[in-house]
């Protein structure tokens, strides 16, 4: 409601249960100003020395000079704002000053404006959302044999490395991440993150394992969403999403998965040693605000973290930025890996669509979903023999006996209640009990289950209140590509998911089902049982991209122009993933009040690479950010466990789902193959000054916009984007010939000799120099691939440079190409 008419009031007034803005006008901007954040401050000012960091070194956060610079950078930007506006019209809510230079601050769009011409300011941008990108995957990547063995154990894999989940919280009481039963941990080395109490047992969130946890809200709360009695003013968990990303990346090793009596195996983070810490900036209804985001990453890299898994991405561009590579966001990320920090960012889930990726930048692992070998199917038995399939993890019926159906509508208390949409079967006071005991109860799937407002969970509820033994779920009509997940119930209970069966299941019970003039049932004869849904089918053709995970190609700007690097990166499992839940968590209705959930998003990917980073860099403790996604890269798989090359999901016009071969487009450099990545062979090193060069030579991107966040002028001596020293080779717009440069150093102890081949579909030419080296132990050495077109398609064509070893390694690098006419 507007009160007042007048521009903005100049107050915010915060009242314990609601955050209150008296006029409406004033919006969150995140502004950057002149001089160099502390990651890149050189010298220069009187009275305080550099601060500036080595590429992939981090920042001394026990240093004066780096406290004492970072006050001062507080107190110019607190000067700004008092010289341009006077006192209590505006709140600023965070100074960055670690990796970006500037603030956030909650003012009126008038107000903006006369930031936008001040001295000294760069960039005015109004703040924007983010969302979330919404166990047996250890053994599936072969972790408890061929990587947690050579750190020690699962007791010991990940040991002092310490990874930040920028994410909704975390519930510090799920056994995920107790420590009663595990070593003691000693203090974290180089972490020095603080951790908040708990606002009602003052108790702290941190016990060894969780070493930080802290929340950042302001941008929420000056939005007007936060609201404190469900969102929690704390790092606890409030929606679900966060303690199940911490516990795929870093969970307890071991921790049994169960629910409603069954126990659906144990679950396991990737580095179960590792220590969590937790930056709480997305929230349950609203999801979150990219200035309180950034305020978190600022922090968790001051605060010393080695890796950040960030399961978000925008719901879409800032207003005023051109580049997808260059915005707060991004920015603060390079700051980040700049610092050393390997970053894992969720792709996006709009797939199977192209350029449906939220995660752009050369400098962040952007992580697709794969599917991996786990299936659960199950099936209804009908009177007249039919065999139904369907999904459910529940137990069966009795074996050797056969149950009456009954449908919802048949057995309604009062026709006045089908405004209810009582077939959904969610209110059991709407049904009469007498005629669905001792029977299986069918309910239909509206539109409430697509919104969230119906769970299959409330049917079991509904179902068991009512004494039937069980319940059906039929879907009627189903757009292409969707895609049902199975939800454990307590309930023996079977979702029919294929429009075929449903329509067979229905044809059934009307013949069966006598009825009066009216249409009201006389005799319900049709029968049923329902199977064992429990344990699940291991198939050999995962993994495969799943239907969800967004698409390449890359973009460079928000008109969709192509860039000239391959995203995704990295194939990793994402699909029914179990993993620890919050008992406050509602981010998925099928396991409000439950300790776990197995729920499937690139949100889910992420956390498995993060984890897996963790790792690396515990074996390799001085690589650089760009050397563990070099390592996961070349070493990923394109084949399925079968031998054959990976599929994709894709929608179909005649069904709900097809298998498609899959490109780099769908997984970037393959699925993620752990134990291989641990040895390489070789690597794709690349630091803040190849990015820097990245920038510059890409077409479109203004040489000032890049000076605003990188403080650095530009240097064109990369020549192309493509030159950028990637695992992948990706060229946007080939016309004629074109030669690439990539530069690979021996991360193995002994000299190797590698044979150097390539394949490219036939429309390109491809060729590499030399067909051959010999690289000593921590030796560089450079290597050219020339692409030229032979024929244009209009679409891209795919290939592969490959470099097998003499020692046994084998590094492989996707090339993409779009060829053109002269």
């Amino acid at each position: 409601m507007r009160m007042f008419d007048f521009e903005c009031v100049l107050m915010i007034i915060t009242i314990i249960v609601f955050t209150l803005v008296v006029a409406g006008k004033c919006e969150v901007y995140i502004v950057t100003v002149e001089g160099e954040p502390i990651i890149s401050y050189a010298g220069g000012i009187d009275g305080f020395h550099a601060t500036a960091v080595e590429s992939d070194e981090s920042i001394d956060t026990t240093s004066e000079l780096v406290t004492s610079y970072g006050r001062h950078l507080e107190k110019k930007h607190d000067m700004l704002l008092d010289m341009v506006f006077e006192q209590g019209t505006y709140r600023k809510l965070y100074s960055y000053r670690h990796l970006i230079n500037g603030f956030a601050v909650h003012i009126s769009p008038e107000q903006a404006e006369t930031l936008r011409h001040t001295p000294g300011v760069k960039a005015v941008e109004r703040d924007w959302k983010v969302r979330r990108l919404t166990t047996h995957t250890p053994q599936f990547l072969g972790l408890p044999t061929g990587v947690w063995p050579t750190g020690g154990g699962f007791d010991r894999a990940g040991e002092d490395i310490v990874i930040g989940l920028i994410d909704s919280g975390i519930y510090p009481h799920h056994p995920s991440f107790a420590t009663h039963n595990t070593e003691p941990y000693g203090p974290a080395p180089k972490y020095r993150g603080k951790c908040e109490l708990d606002p009602d047992t003052k108790r702290s969130y941190c016990n060894g394992k969780i070493v930080g946890a802290q929340h950042f809200a302001h941008a929420a709360i000056a939005a007007g969403a936060f609201n404190p009695s469900i969102d929690f003013a704390s790092p606890l968990d409030g929606d679900g999403h966060g303690s199940h990303t911490a516990s795929i990346a870093a969970g307890n090793n071991g921790i049994p998965v169960r629910m409603h009596g069954h126990e659906f195996g144990k679950a396991s983070g990737m580095a179960p040693r590792a220590r969590i810490a937790v930056y709480k900036a997305l929230y349950r209804l609203f999801g979150g605000f990219v200035a309180d985001v950034v305020a978190a990453i600022d922090q968790a890299v001051y605060d010393g973290v080695d890796i950040l898994s960030l399961s978000i991405g925008p719901n879409g561009p800032p207003a005023a930025t051109k580049s997808t590579f260059l915005n707060p966001f991004d920015a603060t990320l390079l700051g980040a890996v700049k610092a050393g920090v390997f970053v894992a960012q969720a792709a996006g889930n709009g797939g199977p669509f192209p350029k449906t990726l939220l995660s752009y930048s050369p400098w962040i692992a952007s992580v697709a979903a794969a599917i991996d070998d786990r299936r659960y199917k199950n099936h209804l038995i009908l009177g007249n023999g039919k065999i139904l399939a369907g999904i459910g993890l529940s137990s069966s019926t009795h074996l050797n006996e056969t149950y009456t159906l009954v449908a919802s509508n048949d057995v309604l208390l009062d026709s006045s209640v089908t405004r209810y949409n009582p077939t959904d079967c969610q209110r059991p006071e709407l049904l009469n009990k007498n005629l669905i005991k001792g029977n299986i109860l069918l309910c239909g799937y509206s539109f409430n289950f697509v919104a969230h407002t119906a769970s299959i969970k409330k049917v079991s509820e509904t179902a068991k209140a009512l004494g039937a033994v069980g319940f059906v779920i039929c879907v009627e009509n189903v757009s292409s590509g969707k895609i049902f997940d199975p939800v454990p119930v307590g309930l023996p209970g079977i979702l029919i998911t294929d429009v075929r069966n449903s329509k067979e299941l229905v044809d059934y019970y009307n013949i069966t089902t006598t009825r009066d003039w009216t249409g009201r049932v006389k005799s319900f004869k049709g029968t049923g049982k329902i199977g064992d849904g429990l344990m699940p089918i291991l198939h050999k053709s995962a993994p495969q991209v799943a239907l969800f995970s967004a698409r390449g190609p890359n973009t460079k700007d928000y008109s969709f122009q192509e860039a000239d690097l391959l995203k995704p990166d990295i194939l990793a499992p994402g699909s029914l993933i179990w993993a620890a839940w919050s008992p406050n968590g509602t981010d998925e209705p099928n396991y409000v009040g439950e300790g776990f959930a197995m729920i499937s998003g690139t949100s889910m990917a992420a956390p498995h690479i993060a984890g897996i980073a963790a790792l690396i860099k515990q074996k390799h403790p001085h690589w650089s950010p760009a050397a563990i996604k070099s390592a996961l890269m070349t070493t990923a798989t394109t084949l399925d466990r079968a031998g054959n090359p990976l599929l994709a999901q894709q929608t179909s016009e005649t069904e709900a789902m097809k298998f498609v071969k899959a490109t780099p487009f769908d997984y970037g450099s393959g699925h993620v193959d752990p134990t291989a990545a641990l040895n390489p062979g070789l690597i794709f090193d690349a630091g803040y000054e190849d990015y820097l060069g990245f920038l510059c030579t890409t077409p479109g991107i203004d040489v000032h916009e890049i000076r605003r966040y990188t403080h650095r002028p530009c240097n064109n001596t990369m020549g192309k984007p493509s030159n950028l020293n990637t695992p992948s080779i990706t060229i946007s717009h080939l016309v004629r010939t074109q030669t690439v440069t990539r530069t690979v150093t021996n991360v193995a102890e002994e000299e190797e000799t590698y044979a150097i081949t390539a394949r490219m579909d036939p429309t390109i030419a491809i060729e590499v120099n030399p067909p051959a080296m010999t690289i000593k132990a921590g030796v560089s050495r450079k290597f050219t691939v020339t692409l030229t077109v032979r024929s244009v398609t209009g679409t891209y064509s795919f290939g592969q440079v490959l470099m097998k070893g003499s020692r046994g390694h084998k590094v492989r690098i996707p090339v993409v190409v779009n060829g053109y006419p002269r």
